[in-house]
């Protein structure tokens, strides 16, 4: 096995490597997903909160001479939410097929660019002892956190789907209620991974490694 797509030539960063399509394209389709996620519980948190559209609805419908009840308030109120936690289901699914491709394409991928050949890889360069061995601890580092990452999908996607089939699945409230705080802790977990990785691109990007937003843009290919 040849890896010569590691790290093209001495004066090259190995964070610089070969993206194949099918990667770039999952990468960049999951970003996206995961975005829209991220929106819809934040809309859901604030614009959509049932609670807090509670005085609103009653305001409006008071301006056009009908007065309703809290409660009565709340279930057009929770409609609303429910909607937006139907797009966040949509998303949700979306990302669980994603998952499923990623891991076809890892079995699909040229050797030289699969996670788990880098990552092996990476300890081989590791155990050198010369000057870049600073950076070669780093990027075993990057790689190491993407299994995280794969980790906390993989998580989150079945946490995920097991509340939105629960009740066919015959699961209890308790069931449902773990699942739902599962997910709920995995997702910030989620966030923390996100805000480490772009602050981490960032900082490369204006420092010594250049090229890897473009690199997964066009897959470093000569």
């Amino acid at each position: 096995m040849t890896y010569q797509n590691i790290a093209p030539n001495p004066e090259t960063s190995i964070f610089i490597q070969s993206h194949s399509a099918a990667l770039r394209i999952w990468h960049w389709l999951t970003f996206l997903f995961i975005t829209t996620s991220i929106v819809t519980v934040l809309l859901n948190s604030t614009m959509f909160s049932q609670r807090d559209n509670v005085k609103l609805v009653q305001e409006q419908l008071e301006k056009k001479g009908v007065t309703v009840t809290d409660e009565q308030a709340f279930a057009v109120s929770h409609e609303y939410e429910e909607k937006m936690w139907d797009v966040h289901k949509l998303v949700g699914y979306g990302l669980a097929f994603l998952l499923l491709a990623r891991i076809v394409i890892e079995f699909t991928q040229p050797e030289e660019e699969k996670l788990r050949n880098r990552l092996k890889r990476a300890r081989e360069l590791r155990a050198k002892n010369d000057a870049n061995k600073a950076e070669y601890n780093h990027y075993l580092k990057v790689k190491l956190s993407y299994t995280i990452f794969f980790l906390i999908l993989f998580c989150m996607a079945l946490t995920g789907l097991g509340m939105a089939f629960g009740r066919d699945l015959g699961f209890s409230r308790e069931i449902h209620g773990s699942l739902k705080n599962i997910h709920g802790i995995l997702q910030y977990c989620m966030y923390a991974f996100i805000v480490l990785h772009l602050a981490g691109v960032i900082i490369a990007e204006n420092g010594k490694i250049k090229g890897l937003v473009s690199g997964m843009i066009n897959g470093n290919r000569s």
